[in-house]
């Protein structure tokens, strides 16, 4: 397998924008990627795009890609559309990853692209419920919030975790979303506040959940050996590691199996263990949801992520920050978009240009993001790491 390095980087703004279709969106997402990278975009031999609920949300189906990627001149090349829940825009990158990897090709553009808002609040319910199992579990009402909640309920009674210990995810996601100029939201929120919000499944409130929101993130890869045309820093792709969920009925409901299992996998490709990672962005779609991510790839240890939260370890400038970006909570959560914006912060942070939220001195990031429900699982997760490759 040959080396693949990030040549260049884009992503739009994280938000509401009831004016904005997907091309829109992509155009300017590709055009800040490929003017990054310094590539013509006729040299660009193949594309990766991701979207989970466009065909529900603005009724383009089954050539997403083709549609947006024309936008910016890209034609002529293979082209493959990825849906995959959350890790829709992280499937991407490991396809097109891989493909170079196997020296199919030279280039590539992956672009992870969502709109989900609408007019009717109840089409986009309808669509994100589409990333579980309908027939069997959301039409009696498991959804995503129940889902997660009973998920934190255990962990309170496993690990004696409080209600203040998981509102502070939020706490300190929403201050560094402060930092970031394409995060979707730049309030600073207190551990009061968070309590105090609507609550929407005990014990998770407003504040610890997600928010729906539109944007696009691209990125440019390229083999590494011809990388050298472009930049004298690259960013190499250590390696990607996916898994889905194991549906039974045995497995512990407080610890991110799923992600031991990817994170398993990418750690094996690169050679790197969690002990090498300087900084991560993980899949907090609910707060609950960080703890038992971090916990499951090894960050920190079953049940110890209490103990972190409250000493500070994952703020930046702690051990090991989490989420610098501000995470879903705060930077928000465009379901295809997510997974490569995740890799866009990967890069900035290992190139030096993420401002005030830069984590010093790091050369290793990893980059999680895991989609659907099943059968009280996860149904996907797809674990990226990231280097310096200088």
């Amino acid at each position: 397998m040959r080396d693949v390095a990030v040549l260049g980087v884009g992503m739009t703004k994280f938000g509401k924008f009831m004016d904005r279709s997907l091309k829109d969106l992509s155009r300017e997402a590709c055009w800040q990627a490929i003017k990054d990278a310094g590539v013509n975009p006729k040299h660009i031999q193949t594309g990766y795009v991701a979207n989970a609920i466009g065909g529900v949300i603005t009724g383009q189906t089954m050539v997403t890609g083709e549609v947006v990627l024309r936008e910016v001149g890209i034609v002529g090349i293979p082209v493959v559309n990825c849906e995959n829940a959350c890790s829709s825009g992280s499937t991407a990158l490991r396809e097109a990853w891989m493909a170079i990897a196997a020296g199919f090709y030279d280039t590539a553009i992956v672009l992870g692209v969502e709109k989900e808002y609408a007019q009717n609040t109840q089409k986009t319910v309808e669509a994100i419920a589409g990333a579980g199992d309908v027939e069997l579990e959301l039409s009696v009402g498991v959804n995503f919030p129940a889902h997660w909640a009973l998920r934190a309920a255990k962990r309170m009674e496993v690990y004696g975790t409080t209600r203040e210990q998981l509102a502070k995810v939020s706490v300190k996601n929403h201050h560094n979303g402060c930092f970031n100029p394409r995060a979707q939201y730049h309030k600073e929120c207190s551990l009061e506040q968070v309590l105090s919000s609507r609550m929407v499944a005990t014990p998770m409130t407003q504040l610890q959940c997600s928010a729906i929101g539109d944007g696009a993130a691209a990125v440019i890869l390229c083999a590494a050996d011809k990388a050298r045309q472009y930049t004298t820093k690259p960013i190499l792709i250590a390696g990607v590691g996916m898994a889905t969920g194991v549906y039974t009925d045995e497995r512990p409901i407080t610890f991110g199996d799923m992600e031991q299992r990817s994170g398993q996998v990418v750690y094996d490709i690169a050679g790197i263990g969690p002990e090498d990672v300087d900084f991560a962005e993980v899949h907090d779609c609910f707060t609950i949801a960080e703890f038992m991510r971090v916990e499951g790839l090894g960050l920190f240890k079953p049940g110890e992520y209490d103990y972190a939260l409250d000493h500070g370890e994952s703020e930046i400038g702690g051990r090991l920050p989490i989420n610098p970006s501000g995470g879903l909570l705060a930077k928000g959560h465009p379901i295809a978009a997510t997974g490569v914006a995740q890799i866009c912060e990967l890069v900035w942070q290992l190139r030096g240009q993420a401002g005030d939220r830069q984590v010093e001195g790091a050369r290793v990031g990893l980059a999680h993001c895991s989609g659907g429900g099943i059968a009280g699982d996860g149904a996907v997760s797809v674990v990226s790491i990231l280097k310096k490759g200088y």
